[in-house]
């Protein structure tokens, strides 16, 4: 099974209450790319960066089965660049600086050899770059996820209502769902936003976990209790990319197997916040992962008798 990922390739400069870091790779497609690999190959990137992205990342990613094909470089040119500070808390941040670079001109082209492919994950882009990807391909595949923002909310409210249509997963966090309903209860919210075309809608909410929905069930998977969140950038990229690497490893898109692919997330996310930007995820091994999955399996675990 292929999954084809679609988002920003960038540089960050982040500080937090734990230390700081001028200039470090990030980006959603590249916390996709990392955390996805552990499970399917290939994974398809589509992105663009300037010629001053490191061609040591690029291939660090080859040599995890990241196929580069659809990365247009662009000569004499900056990646995308955002720098930010968290607050005490590590929940919130500030945005300090937004350099789009080449970003601004981005107009994704998948490459031929990308046709076919069974899953794609859009990460937070345009809804106008969303929905073009989607109309290039020539097969549907078996399972399209966006994520978006409060920015698009404000800004591109139209084109974010009809790219909903075509896909059939949201992520978003509780804040922006309750943005994009105008209901508090996130119950409703889900239901509202069912009705805007996605059959499934993921609410992460953070240290507190993910709430999975579909027309009839919902389900809840905890965060993994951490002792310090270190660096939470590309958190919530690191989750999509382990879900949807764990659904096109196993091709199995029911609810019950979403249900475990929330936990696969929730166990990649918490390596993700562990060091500055994707560091951790390259240090890890399947048999890290095994033991993460574990630990998730033993928090949420227990036997009760009813009275």
């Amino acid at each position: 099974m292929s999954l084809i990922t679609v988002g920003t390739m960038a540089f960050d400069a982040i500080e937090t209450p734990f230390g700081k870091t001028d200039k470090i790779t990030g980006g959603s497609a590249l916390y996709v790319a990392y955390a996805a690999s552990n499970f399917v190959k290939p994974v398809q990137q589509i992105s663009i960066v300037g010629d001053d992205f490191p061609e040591e990342e690029m291939a660090e990613l080859r040599r995890r089965g990241v196929q580069l094909e659809g990365v247009e470089i662009v000569k004499g040119q900056k990646s995308f660049f955002w720098s930010g500070r968290y607050h005490e808390d590590m929940n919130s941040r500030d945005t300090l600086v937004t350099d789009l670079n080449v970003l601004a001109d981005f107009k994704p082209v998948v490459p031929e050899s990308y046709q076919g492919a069974e899953f794609l994950m859009l990460g937070n882009l345009s809804p106008d770059i969303q929905l073009s990807v989607i109309q290039q391909l020539k097969q549907r595949p078996k399972l399209i996820v966006m994520d978006t923002m409060n920015f698009w909310m404000q800004i591109a409210m139209p084109g974010l209502e009809q790219v909903l249509k075509h896909v059939d997963m949201l992520m978003v966090n509780d804040a922006e769902a309750r943005q994009l309903t105008g209901q508090y209860s996130l119950v409703k919210a889900a239901k509202t936003i069912m009705t805007m075309g996605p059959k499934y809608l993921i609410i992460k909410k953070g240290e507190h976990g993910a709430l999975l929905f579909d027309n009839d069930s919902v389900f809840y998977a905890p965060a993994l209790p951490l002792e310090e969140v270190f660096d939470p950038t590309g958190a919530g990229d690191t989750f999509a990319g382990g879900f949807i690497g764990h659904l096109a490893k196993t091709g199995d898109i029911s609810f019950e197997n979403m249900k475990r692919g929330i936990i696969v997330g929730s166990a990649m996310a918490s390596f993700c916040v562990e060091k500055f930007g994707p560091t951790r995820l390259k240090e890890i091994s399947k048999e890290d992962i095994t033991s993460r999955i574990q630990q998730f399996k033993d928090l949420v675990s227990f036997e009760i008798e009813l009275l």
